[in-house]
Order: C-alpha cells, then structure tokens, then sequence
C-alpha cells in the first residue's frame, strides 16, 4: 500500500512514478512528483521505481492571473 496525495492507493511490483501517472491518469503539462518529501526530476519518472509504504505527492502545477 502506497499513499498518493494523502490517499491510501494500491502498490504492485515495478512501479515507477511514470507507471502511477498512468494508472492514475494523471496528463496534466505541469506537474511535481515528490516521494517520501524527495522532487522527483521529470527525465527520471521512467526509472526512478515506488516502494511498498511510500508516501507519493502528484502536484498540478496552474498558472492564473
């Protein structure tokens, strides 16, 4: 079990932060991916893997005036 954005979510085997914007659909242009309080960098979202127990923040980015 993994939390996203404070919500309990399922976990399974080889998820990456690029695997949970999928399943989540997640397609916002802007968005912050922080694991455990880390930012995780947009080139690594393919590779940087989610462990059982995270703690995942999925930040939208808007912009207003």
């Amino acid at each position: 079990m993994i939390k996203v954005n404070g919500r309990d979510s399922d976990w399974e085997e080889n998820l990456t932060v690029e695997k949970l914007l999928q399943i989540k659909k997640y397609s916002y242009p802007k968005i912050i991916v922080k694991i455990n309080g880390q930012l995780i960098d947009r080139e690594h979202y393919t590779s940087t893997p989610i462990h059982d127990g995270d703690d995942v923040k999925v930040i939208h980015l808007l912009a207003g005036g």
